[in-house]
């Protein structure tokens, strides 16, 4: 008599994932583990935390690594080297199994006790669910202004309206995150592709919370290359700017050059001729270099984008294997 095998059962995925991705957080990461446990655990919803290590060097990747195999709905992605958070939000959203997908920074800033608010606008239909900062406590009193500041000047210039005063702190749906795996630009600027993609959006409002330990990777430097990026990802207003400015200085520098010869034939001033034409082509000068590094801005993005090199690259993902290991997801 034969025997018919059942068909092995198909894994689940989970409800929800928590995309973390982390860069030397070695201080912080066991508050934060203790803190978004004891949130997913009341919301009663199957989850996995996907943790995107950044090329850490501070033992970070060790922890992690225990962690996971200690838990059974954790996971780590080892990236080969630090490419920067933009390249690990999206290598988290590569791996990511979950139906909602949350991205959350690992510094306890953007408190996890939001979580059950942000699945309960997703379950009532929002495709993304944006978390708006009301106040910025711990930042400096020029942090908080001049990114205020920066937010209403990338509105004004961008085609695509970006949320002010939002960080990467978010959820995303199944179908908001197969639309952001469908993006192929290299140079990437994760809020305003968030934007980008459309789909029906909640705004949640709150207070963002000093750190819990360590300090930010984020300083000055990291922070207006971050802005320039955004801007040259979603806008050509700069070098229309430039071209409209360079016109206008032209019109200008002509009538200049009136004046200085009706004032030579009219007064005899040859004295003040020289010093008309240093100022002239210094302030020339100056416009065409800085109009020729907008321009250079926008031909590094091609150029970046022409080489097509992959975004991140992975080393290993470290996680405990169990029955109900999750498939890996269609794009």
């Amino acid at each position: 008599m034969s025997s018919v095998s059942s068909p092995a059962a198909v894994p689940t995925p989970p409800v929800l994932t928590i995309i973390i991705p982390v860069f030397n957080e070695l201080a912080v990461l066991p508050v934060c583990l203790a803190r978004l446990r004891s949130v997913l655990e009341v919301l009663a919803v199957s989850y996995e935390l996907l943790f995107v290590d950044d090329g850490s060097k501070d033992g970070t990747a060790a922890y992690l690594d225990r962690t996971a195999m200690a838990l059974g709905a954790m996971r780590v992605i080892h990236l080969s080297r630090n490419f920067g958070k933009e390249a690990a939000m999206t290598a988290g959203l590569d791996h990511a199994h979950g139906e909602a997908v949350i991205i959350l920074d690992a510094d306890l800033q953007d408190p996890p006790e939001l979580i059950p608010d942000m699945v309960k606008a997703w379950k009532e239909g929002a495709d993304v669910v944006v978390m708006r900062r009301r106040t910025r406590m711990g930042d400096t009193w020029l942090k908080r202004v001049s990114a205020h500041i920066y937010y209403r000047i990338l509105n004004r210039l961008s085609e695509v309206e970006i949320p002010p005063d939002t960080g990467d702190f978010r959820l995303l749906s199944r179908r908001a995150v197969v639309a952001m795996r469908k993006i192929p630009e290299r140079g990437r600027y994760m809020k305003g592709l968030f934007a980008w993609i459309g789909m029906p959006t909640t705004t949640i409002l709150y207070d963002r919370a000093p750190r819990v330990a360590g300090r930010s990777k984020w300083g000055l430097h990291n922070l207006a290359k971050l802005g320039f990026d955004g801007i040259t990802s979603f806008s050509l207003s700069p070098l229309r700017i430039a071209s409209i400015t360079g016109t206008i200085i032209l019109a200008i520098g002509c009538a200049l050059g009136l004046l200085v010869v009706a004032r030579i034939l009219l007064y005899d001033e040859s004295m003040s001729v020289p010093l008309a034409l240093v100022a002239l082509v210094t302030f020339l000068a100056g416009l065409q270099l800085s109009t020729i590094g907008v321009l250079g801005a926008y031909v590094g993005r091609i150029h970046t984008e022409i080489k097509q090199r992959p975004v991140y690259l992975v080393q290993d993902i470290v996680e405990r294997q169990t029955d109900t290991q999750p498939s890996p997801r269609p794009n």
